[in-house]
This record gives C-alpha cells, sequence and structure tokens, in this order.
C-alpha cells in the first residue's frame, strides 16, 4: 500500500448542476449529477466533446464553486482549490525557468514539512514517475511524454486523496500514449490513491478504470456506468476488454444496448454501475 491511501476519503457528487449565464441566456451545462467514488477506485469519465465532463472536472477541483448540489470529499464539502485534490490538465504546464527538480518541488512550496522531508518526498516522487537522473533537467530538454510524467509527480507530491486528470495523455502520439497509460496504472497499484479521469478515449478509459462513467450532453449527465473488464492489468485484446469497449462506444453513439446476456466481471454493483450487456 502506498503513502497515498486514506481509509475515509469517500468522494460524493449529490445532484450537482452547473448553468452558464451569458448576455442574459442561460444554458444549463450539467444536471442531476449523482457519483460515489470510493477511496483507491479509479474512474474513468467518458462522453463525446460538450458533454461538460470538462466542466465537472473544474468543480471537482475545486475552481468554480457556483453550482447547485453538494461535493464532499471525506465528509468535508468542497468549497474551493485544496492539496487534498491533486490536478494534472493536457498540457504539462512546466516552468520553463525550472529544472524538474525545482517544478516538482514548488508544489511543496507551502507545505508544512521540513526542507530534509521536502527533499525527500520530491525525489520518492520523481522515481516514482520513472525520471530518476533528469532531476536537472531543463523542461525544454523533455519529450510530451516525460513533461507529463514531472507533472503527474508534482500532482502527487503533496500526497492528495483525489488524483484528478483531465486528458493528460491527449496531445501525445498513440505509441507514447499508451505506454503513460501502463505508467498511470502502475503507479495507482502501487500506490493505492483514487484516480478520476476525464478522456474522450474511449480505448483509454476502458484499459484503465474499475468504472467508466459515460456522460451524454445537452444539458451533461450521466446515462450509464459501465463497470471494467476484470482485473488490472488488461489485455486489449481480449474478448471481455472489447466487449466492454463496444459496449461503450454504443452508449456514446446512442445505441440500443439493452439486449442481450448480463454478466458482471467486477463485482462493483453496490458502487452503482450496471451489469453489462453483449
Amino acid at each position: 500500500m502506498g503513502v497515498h491511501a486514506i481509509p475515509d476519503s469517500i468522494l460524493r457528487l449529490k445532484n450537482i448542476g452547473k448553468t452558464f449565464h451569458h448576455q442574459g441566456a442561460a444554458l444549463e451545462v450539467l444536471k442531476g449529477i449523482n457519483l460515489t467514488v470510493h477511496p483507491g477506485e479509479f474512474v474513468s469519465i467518458l462522453g463525446s466533446s460538450g458533454c461538460g465532463k470538462s466542466t465537472l472536472l473544474r468543480l471537482l477541483v475545486g475552481l468554480d464553486i457556483d453550482y447547485s448540489g453538494e461535493i464532499s470529499l471525506g465528509g468535508k464539502p468542497v468549497t474551493g482549490p485544496s492539496l487534498k485534490r491533486g490536478i494534472v490538465f493536457q498540457e504539462h504546464r512546466l516552468l520553463p525557468w525550472l529544472t524538474v527538480y525545482d517544478n516538482v518541488a514548488i508544489a511543496l512550496k507551502n507545505a508544512t514539512v521540513s526542507a530534509a522531508e521536502k527533499k525527500d518526498l520530491v525525489q520518492q516522487h520523481i522515481e516514482l514517475v520513472g525520471l530518476k537522473g533528469f532531476e536537472q533537467a531543463w523542461p525544454h530538454q523533455l519529450s510530451g511524454g516525460m513533461s507529463q510524467r514531472v507533472a503527474i509527480a508534482r500532482a502527487l507530491v503533496n500526497r492528495p486523496d483525489v488524483l484528478l486528470l483531465d486528458e493528460p495523455f491527449g496531445a501525445l502520439d498513440a505509441m507514447t500514449r499508451a505506454y503513460l497509460q501502463q505508467e498511470l496504472q502502475a503507479i495507482w497499484r502501487k500506490e493505492n490513491i483514487t484516480m478520476i479521469l476525464v478522456t474522450h478515449d474511449v480505448e483509454e478509459a476502458v484499459f484503465l478504470a474499475d468504472r467508466i462513467v459515460i456522460m451524454e450532453p445537452n444539458p451533461g449527465r450521466i446515462k450509464r456506468i459501465l463497470v471494467g473488464p476484470g482485473a488490472h492489468p488488461r489485455d486489449r485484446n481480449s474478448a471481455p476488454f472489447n466487449t466492454v469497449k463496444r459496449l461503450a462506444l454504443a452508449e456514446i453513439n446512442g445505441e440500443d444496448t439493452s439486449k442481450g446476456t448480463h454478466q458482471t466481471f467486477v463485482d462493483f454493483n453496490r458502487l452503482g454501475a450496471v451489469r453489462l450487456s453483449w
């Protein structure tokens, strides 16, 4: 078990709604979002562009508190940004005038730990993402994949209860993306941290997540929650994997998935997941 495991860090979303107002017009972008995420769970939020998934992530981070409903972590309301919720964006957002080491260390600027502890934490997380030996490298010397690994280390160094990821591999080539998906999964399994990934990549969602939350637009709401295809690590070429992938695609495309034999690959029904059909 990793250092990030927090036994009571249940994330709850209750009847979440969000409306934007522009020039006197109201646009409802989220409606009736209800979800419970348990400690150590990996949840993917999947949907097409415009379904509100990134808006929902902003609410979870605490960057936007103008919404209806309730969001709580460990029983405490989310009222703004907090070190308990780390975030990784699609762009790595590294500071170009800082080294890899200092880009990770800056996240601990206000941490109430000793200088020695900060040094140990930074080194530990650089090694966690496989960048030992690159501590003094500059961002311009890194590949896109390496830069995202630094961003992940920076998000984890404060030991948050939940790591939120907003399409972190979306700008990378297919080979690098697949490699970093495996690396992220290895970090999740080692550290036992709760992760919530926003993505429009169906295969990525099915490969990584315990549960796949499929959203639909106008307004953004949860259409269905699917259970991942068995234990990790997963074989992308297996029949169960491709069954879940096809079902997720069908849900996104609005196809009828109500027919067929039911089977559950993982016992997450108590968390609100539906049984799979094929």
